[in-house]
């Protein structure tokens, strides 16, 4: 049968029997002597058995008492313990955090941060892996994952917190647009080749910006799948194929002539970078940290 003795009772007995008085054991709890003395009162009840004997002047344990005092006292340490460890734990940054980030794109744009993160938080452990898992690798052995999606994400039970949003555009090398026509319509990348991803992004169709906040997904022909923004840039510039890219990367070769911007009647979906959890109410202090960290750089980059 399962106890239904509330702990905070069992405090009330303990801090008297450690006071050797109900007024003793009152002012400790900072309660009144009327409910200190109505708490024990209804712990014997529940046990039948009297803990305390009583007299106008004086109070002891009985030998039931004594055996119930040396059984909760040590209980009631380690739980005053442990909650202690959890508090301290959860205001003070320190302990193992495991970070999952994109490879590619993720050591490049984010390890200088992440070093400086190390070095503001030397309490903190930090693991950092690289992997195109997104959202999975929180079931695994990551506490946050930086994650890079387009366009709608996929529902899940997980907490996405945006970071940044990179606008992108289509791009072509002036070689291919020799072989193939220019496209004006998104419907005409369907006959055209184009660079695309294998399990990045998830291996998602290209997404379109559409009036009222949603997306057209266009699933182009793909003769060149890759894994990494950087792979499919330089296979760009080759004119393996049209390709979808962060306007940020692109900018350097379309000023120098080596690709060139492919004006659709839609605008090709952002990049997002989000920070993705399992936790918002409880979440560890180290893990709460980092994300506000990354937050921070962020807005501070913004406002450079």
């Amino acid at each position: 049968m399962r106890s239904k003795i509330d702990l905070n009772v069992l405090r009330v007995f303990v801090t008297v029997a450690e006071k050797g008085s109900f007024i003793g054991g009152a002012r400790a709890l900072n309660m009144p002597a009327s409910n200190v003395s109505r708490q024990i009162s209804q712990l014997e009840e529940r046990l039948e058995m009297r803990l305390l004997q009583r007299s106008t002047r004086h109070m002891k344990l009985t030998d039931a008492g004594q055996m119930f005092f040396d059984s909760m006292r040590p209980l009631l340490d380690s739980v005053n313990e442990t909650e202690a460890r959890l508090s301290h734990a959860k205001t003070e940054p320190e302990g193992l955090l495991r970070v999952c980030l994109p490879s590619g794109v993720g050591p490049v744009v984010f390890g200088n941060l992440l070093a400086d993160f190390a070095l503001r938080y030397p309490k903190i452990e930090l693991h950092c892996m690289t992997n195109l898992q997104g959202a999975d690798a929180l079931w695994e052995d990551c506490d946050v994952v930086i994650d890079i999606s387009r366009g709608a994400r996929a529902s899940s039970d997980v907490i996405a917190q945006p970071l940044v949003l990179l606008p992108c555009q289509i791009v072509a090398a002036p070689t291919l647009l020799q072989r193939f026509p220019r496209p004006t319509h998104t419907e005409q990348l369907l006959a055209l080749p184009c660079i695309t991803t294998v399990s990045a992004l998830q291996g998602q169709a290209w997404q379109f910006l559409t009036t009222g906040k949603g997306y057209r997904h266009i699933n182009v022909t793909s003769p060149f799948r890759v894994d990494s923004g950087e792979m499919a840039l330089q296979a760009a510039l080759k004119g393996v194929g049209f390709a979808i890219l962060s306007a940020q990367a692109c900018e350097p070769y379309i000023r120098d002539g080596r690709l060139e911007v492919i004006e659709l009647e839609l605008v090709p979906a952002p990049l997002e970078i989000a920070l993705l959890y399992q936790e918002r109410s409880f979440l560890p202090a180290r893990s709460r940290a980092f994300i506000d960290f990354l937050q921070e750089a962020v807005r501070n980059h913004r406002e450079k």
